[in-house]
């Protein structure tokens, strides 16, 4: 199996020491993650966790009146699936792939047993590791509402596609304004404009549901402090992967 191809591709599998992930990898299963497949539902049982590795998900919050917002992205950082290391067995938002691309799964009832076997203490590694990657996550959450109150729509924006870029192996991302409009839980109208704005600039081209970043820097340089925020949580609470 090559690098390209790999679990440690995933940022916390990668950090696991290696009888801990030898453990783990065995049960593990590559599989296609295409773009708008919903993983789980909000108030459903989980079957499984995903590791993503090329692809990237987003936390969806629904509303009844069928109104949405992401609170969350997980890319090659995280993990789907925290409800079933903390014993809830279910979230109450929704989990759907906004980047195609590929993610290892485990099923549930293992990764339920390898946390609590031996009381926890033989897979200390992975407890450690996601009660980590727990915090890093209510981070983002917490900074997401904070940004969608408090900051415009182009810092939004400009902070949606740097979270994007840092788990993709390119510069393109390909989604449509109305699905922007729809994670940002703003008007389309609102992301037309801003979108028209960077590419303006130059920082971005923009053409049929596909968004080229031509200058990250510039990106950085517009971007509300909220990006910085979660990068500087997820370095302090996640370790460096383990060459394996």
């Amino acid at each position: 199996m090559s690098f390209l191809d790999s679990p440690i591709q995933n940022r916390l599998l990668a950090a696991l020491p290696e009888t801990d992930f030898q453990r783990i990898a065995a049960y593990l299963e590559r599989v296609e993650m295409p773009l708008g497949d919903a993983l789980y539902e909000s108030g459903v049982k989980l079957r499984y966790a995903y590791f993503p590795t090329t692809c990237i998900i987003s936390l969806l919050y629904v509303m009844k009146n069928g109104g949405s917002a992401e609170i969350a992205v997980v890319g090659n950082d995280g993990i789907i699936g925290l409800s079933l290391f903390m014993g809830g067995g279910s979230m109450a938002n929704r989990a759907v792939v906004r980047s195609a691309g590929y993610a290892y799964r485990l099923r549930a009832d293992y990764l339920v047993k390898e946390i609590a076997r031996s009381g926890g203490r033989r897979s200390q590694a992975l407890q450690d590791l996601l009660l980590r990657y727990s915090q890093a996550l209510i981070t983002q959450m917490a900074q997401t509402a904070v940004c969608n109150r408090h900051h415009t729509i182009d810092q939004q924006l400009c902070r949606w596609l740097l979270l994007s870029l840092d788990r993709l192996s390119s510069n393109q991302i390909n989604m449509t304004q109305e699905l922007i409009a729809s994670m940002l839980g703003v008007r389309r109208e609102g992301v037309t404009e801003a979108a028209g704005k960077l590419q303006q600039a130059g920082l971005i081209a923009y053409s049929r549901g596909r968004i080229n970043v031509l200058d990250r820097a510039g990106l950085e340089n517009r971007v509300c402090e909220c990006y910085q925020q979660v990068c500087n949580e997820f370095q302090r609470l996640l370790p460096d992967p383990i060459k394996k």
